[in-house]
């Protein structure tokens, strides 16, 4: 038995560890979990996971599921409405009313005999028959009597149903919701472009510190090889220990910058895992190369003005997410108009009304069949009720709140009119900016990748030169250093220019089309 235990204990702690290590490596917030293998990402691939699983943007989807949920509310007060709603309720102490009963019994006094005239004899004589007047006393005056009516427990059951039959603004109040459905959908859609746009240029940040890091390595590598040779020499006679010493500077002068470069692309990895909403922990693999990235840029350029000339404002999605809100401005104002119409309702009711002088008698729910059985008297002590009606409101008056409603609903959407000026505006500056930027980051890409070739030219022949004993070892050390800012040029207006191509195609409105 105790062995049993034991086991039933570690199998238990064995699956309290299982279980805290599964909870260890899932993310509370839903992101997938990291795997040791890497992931093999293309700039599309990058983008449609980021699409997927951004917390942002899933807040922003969740935010498009409010609005549905905000169109079924207001679809629903259009449905009928019903209720059911019982109570037993305990009068303690019952309320009292003054009961005159001297006016209910006409104000007469005692009964004091009969009235017999001279005709009532008259007609008795002749063998007629004759009713006598009764007569009365005076009547002597009677206070109220304070009573209390009713019993002191009481029952109610009822169940009630209401149908709208005309209420206009609930008929515009559909249209709106279903634009704003609308809106919540553009909404998320902008959201999606931001995100897109972030990515791409952390993923091309990323693209260019790799190239740079392996340029870096092959520097390295080619100074290391020189400065074996030129050891070998000075060991040899044949050169000077201070070209040793300045080829030790500048590798180690390249050593820092690899270092550098080395760091810089892990924060240029960990930026884009984190554009794309990916587990720091989960390694990637970059598959796009940049020079494609540059041909595609490079073709855009000699697009430009066909680009223009078939752009439309719509393209881009604040355009039409202005467009959505001056529909809404829009419907507000019938919205406040349709206040000044009636509204018309159907409504109907039916329920059991009971009384008793105990809870238990409340309770044994005597209908109208019931008798007492002492008595042999009816007892019923549940009644039903029930009532069926039209509603009409008709508005009169409300101090001009609804004039002021709708005033305040026309400048509204007079506002968003004159904001399509200022967006048509703000958006054909920002294509001319971005169009200018592409041009000139591409212009000069072109004159840096020049420099590049010839700075790269010209440091193989000062290597040849010094390895042939016919040039110097400052001469050598310049043309490196020329070749190291040219190939830092180049990579910083290689990145100018992708991410140029990006602000223009976010500009144009062809970022992200999906």
């Amino acid at each position: 038995m105790k062995n049993i235990c034991r086991l039933l204990l570690l199998l238990a702690v064995l699956g309290f560890l299982s279980l805290h290590e599964m909870l260890a490596q899932t993310p509370a917030t839903g992101q997938p979990v990291a795997t040791s293998a890497p992931m093999a990402l293309s700039l599309p691939q990058a983008i449609d996971y980021a699409v997927k699983n951004k917390s942002t943007l899933q807040s922003s989807r969740i935010d498009q599921e409010l609005a549905a949920a905000q169109v079924g509310q207001v679809k629903s007060q259009g449905l009928p409405q019903i209720n059911v709603a019982a109570s037993v309720t305990d009068n303690y102490k019952l309320q009292r009313s003054l009961v005159d009963f001297g006016a209910i019994g006409g104000g007469r006094g005692e009964l004091a005999g009969a009235t017999l005239t001279p005709s009532d004899i008259t007609a008795a004589q002749g063998g007629q028959a004759v009713t006598l007047q009764p007569a009365y006393d005076k009547p002597v005056p009677q206070p109220p009597i304070a009573l209390a009516l009713g019993f002191q427990y009481q029952g109610n059951a009822s169940a009630s149903a209401s149908q709208q039959l005309f209420n206009g603004s609930y008929l515009l109040g559909l249209k709106a919701a279903k634009v704003y459905q609308q809106l919540s959908v553009k909404q998320t859609k902008q959201s999606e472009i931001d995100v897109v746009e972030q990515v791409s240029k952390a993923y091309y940040s990323t693209l260019v510190a790799g190239q740079r890091l392996e340029l870096l390595s092959r520097n390295v590598a080619r100074l290391d090889t020189l400065l074996f040779q030129t050891q070998k020499t000075f060991e040899a006679g044949f050169a000077e220990k201070l070209d040793v010493q300045r080829l030790q500077v500048q590798r180690n002068n390249l050593r820092i910058e690899q270092q550098n470069a080395e760091r810089l692309i892990e924060l240029s990895v960990a930026l884009l895992k984190f554009q794309m909403g990916l587990d720091q922990r989960q390694p990637v693999q970059l598959t796009d190369s940049l020079s494609t990235a540059v041909l595609d840029a490079e073709r855009l350029k000699q697009s430009l003005a066909q680009a223009n000339a078939e752009f439309n404002y719509q393209n881009r999605i604040e355009y039409s997410v202005l467009e959505t809100q001056r529909d809404l401005a829009a419907l507000d104002v019938r919205n406040q108009k349709a206040g000044y119409l009636p509204t018309l309702n159907l409504v109907g009711a039916y329920g059991f009304l009971g009384s008793a002088r105990s809870l238990p008698t409340l309770l044994e729910l005597r209908g109208p069949n019931s008798i007492d059985p002492v008595t042999n008297f009816p007892n019923q002590n549940w009644f039903a009720f029930g009532n069926v009606g039209l509603q009409l409101q008709i508005p009169v008056f409300d101090g001009f709140r609804k004039k002021y409603q709708v005033q305040s609903a026309k400048l509204t959407l007079k506002q968003i009119n004159t904001g399509f000026t200022t967006l048509q505006q703000s958006i054909d500056l920002q294509r001319t900016q971005s169009q200018t930027t592409l041009q000139n980051d591409l212009d000069v890409l072109t004159n840096q990748r020049a420099n590049l070739e010839l700075a790269t030219e010209v440091a193989r022949v000062a290597k040849v030169k010094f390895q042939e004993g016919v040039g110097s070892n400052v001469e050598l050390i310049t043309a490196e250093t020329d070749l190291r800012q040219a190939q830092t040029n180049y990579y910083s207006a290689l990145y100018d220019a992708l991410v140029a191509k990006v602000d223009y195609d976010k500009a144009s409105g062809t970022l992200y089309t999906k």
